[in-house]
């Protein structure tokens, strides 16, 4: 799996995760955003290719919960 699958990956889960967490309502608001931070940093990530930038939005994903 090469760096942008992966990050693609951890997308995908992440956006199933913050879909629990909007379900959840006023108590899921913090992971919401946090989620949807880290989603936005991801694209951002794989928009401009940048290794290094990529490497950190997947450990970023990883770390959602």
């Amino acid at each position: 799996m090469t760096l942008i699958e992966a990050v693609q990956a951890e997308m995908t889960r992440c956006r199933e995760l913050l879909k629990q967490y909007q379900e959840i309502g006023r108590v899921g608001a913090f992971g919401t955003r946090v989620i949807q931070d880290s989603l936005a940093a991801a694209h951002a990530a794989l928009k401009s290719g940048h290794v290094v930038a990529l490497e950190h939005a997947l450990h970023d994903l990883k770390a959602r919960k």
